[in-house]
């Protein structure tokens, strides 16, 4: 409840301050890319049950009819220009601090995914219940962002995320919700949620060396 209580007031809150950056990023998109604007995708949320989330559009239209479900990859053909800049600050995921506040997402949480994707270890599309761990990390809200997102690349094989979201779950509470969204925040000012390498070493090692004891 308190959790729940936090991310709908901490939405509203981020909301109302970023209303001028969300101005700013509309009239960008519309100038260099055109529309539409914001991107709306099916995404699994709590005990699997879909929701809509909403994103401003970072892809060339038509991604998924010319290129399927497929799982971000490093220099991915398919990201705009302007969309490479919101990666990076993960600005392209704004709008779904609306999420966050209808109840679909909470600010921490397992990565919100599409029902059926092309994973970067597979050769087509599977459905994310055929990935060990799914059902497990259905258990809770889907986050903004997560230790599966603060330690590892995109492109992870989902498995591997999902014994990340999985350590999560078992070891969540509140002041490990509050330092992964302070290291957010920092990764975010830095611009380095694409890179591949640790985003914020200094800050994550801890975390990271816990994860891994953890799996022994």
């Amino acid at each position: 409840m308190i959790k729940r209580i936090f991310d709908f007031s901490f939405a509203l809150l981020c909301l109302f301050l970023s209303l001028p950056l969300l101005c700013f990023i509309i009239l960008l998109i519309w100038i260099q890319d055109g529309r539409p604007i914001f991107y709306k995708q099916e995404r699994v949320g709590r005990f699997g049950n879909n929701f809509n989330s909403m994103q401003f559009r970072s892809m060339i239209p038509d991604a998924d009819m010319k290129f399927g479900p497929l799982q971000l990859i490093e220099n991915d053909s398919r990201v705009t220009k302007i969309g490479k800049i919101l990666r990076a600050i993960a600005m392209d995921e704004l709008p779904q601090l609306w999420n966050i506040a209808k109840g679909d997402m909470s600010f921490v949480g397992p990565r919100a995914l599409r029902p059926v994707e092309i994973d970067s270890s597979s050769n087509g599309p599977l459905s994310i219940w055929e990935f060990k761990g799914a059902k497990e990390r259905s258990i809770v809200r889907p986050g903004l962002t997560g230790v599966a997102q603060v330690l590892l690349p995109r492109d992870t094989p989902r498995e591997l995320k999902f014994q990340y979201d999985i350590w999560y779950i078992k070891n969540r509470n509140f002041v490990l919700d509050i330092y992964l969204i302070v290291i957010s925040f920092l990764i975010t000012f830095c611009g380095k949620w694409e890179i591949r390498k640790d985003k914020i070493s200094a800050l994550t090692n801890k975390l990271r060396n816990k994860v891994l004891a953890d799996f022994g």
